[in-house]
């Protein structure tokens, strides 16, 4: 089996590390790679952007690749799935629509508001002066979140009106986070502690894989601004059979069954981002399409 894994981080090492050990696998070609991937064996590194599908697809036809993995969200958001698959190879990621989860924070928080799917409070903003008339009638501490993409630094947690503001303003006036930052979410603040729970889904059948817990904070101390992670361990102690349990009952199951229902079956890692309150209760945080990096 030749077997193409796109991505650049250490997400996309581990992957490679991991699948080279399987006998059934013959060559694996990493694009882009890095200097990680390129002293795995049976692996050699390609220059082509995980954006650029069409290079991508030339890759898969002339190496005669049988499975393709995606690493990041960016092509998953760019429709590679959809693209693949519609030119006949085997690629093991969500589709566009599907992928919504994670692209999509809007979409996401409705998707689980409808499916009954336990999640924080929250409201969406297009409109600026709405969105600081609800930071001044709302308690605290508020959690200002681009709809968009990017790159795990669009999550602001704020503990007075003020930083709630210039986090909205960033946003809304001042296009920060460009496209991705045109809507916004504007949630309740959860208390518990984090939990990273990921699952492979074939569109009906959900594997679960080991708890993890990343801490996406720059400094020390859990200190500064939010990072797309700095480290992880797995697995949690914490995550008992029976939280497991109640999270692949209450959330995962629901998650899997409402874009069954709305005709986008997902097929993929599944990502949830969790708080498990003191009262032992599981919410979503966010949904993120493919594994984490760090806790791959």
């Amino acid at each position: 089996m030749n077997v193409l894994i796109i991505g650049s981080g250490g997400r996309e090492h581990a992957l490679t590390w991991k699948v080279a050990q399987s006998d059934r696998v013959k060559k694996i070609w990493v694009a882009p790679g890095n200097a990680g991937t390129a002293q795995e064996p049976k692996t050699t590194n390609v220059a082509i952007s995980p954006t650029d599908i069409r290079g991508l697809l030339q890759l898969a036809s002339e190496q005669a690749i049988h499975l393709t993995l995606v690493g990041p969200e960016v092509p998953l958001a760019a429709g590679i799935v959809d693209a693949f698959q519609q030119a006949g190879f085997a690629i093991f990621g969500p589709t566009q629509q599907a992928a919504r989860l994670e692209t999509s924070k809007v979409f996401c928080k409705n998707f689980l508001r409808q499916h009954g799917i336990p999640t924080a409070r929250f409201a969406t903003f297009r409109d600026l002066k709405a969105a600081l008339t609800y930071i001044d009638t709302h308690p605290l501490p508020l959690v200002v979140k681009a709809s968009g993409l990017a790159a795990g630094k669009g999550v602001i947690i704020a503990e007075t009106r003020e930083a709630a503001r210039v986090a909205v303003l960033a946003m809304l006036e001042q296009k920060q986070f460009g496209e991705a930052g045109e809507e916004i979410v504007i949630e309740e603040f959860l208390v518990g502690e984090e939990l990273s729970f990921i699952v492979m889904v074939d569109g009906e059948h959900v594997l679960p894989l080991a708890s993890a817990r990343d801490y996406k904070r720059r400094d020390n101390g859990h200190q500064g601004p939010n990072t797309g992670g700095m480290g992880a361990f797995s697995p949690v102690s914490s995550c008992t059979p029976l939280l497991e349990q109640r999270i692949l009952e209450q959330i995962i199951y629901h998650t899997i069954q409402g874009l069954h229902k709305e005709q986008t079956p997902y097929v993929g890692f599944l990502y949830a981002g969790l708080m498990i309150t003191p009262e032992g209760e599981p919410k979503v945080l966010e949904f993120n399409c493919r594994l984490g990096d760090p806790e791959t």
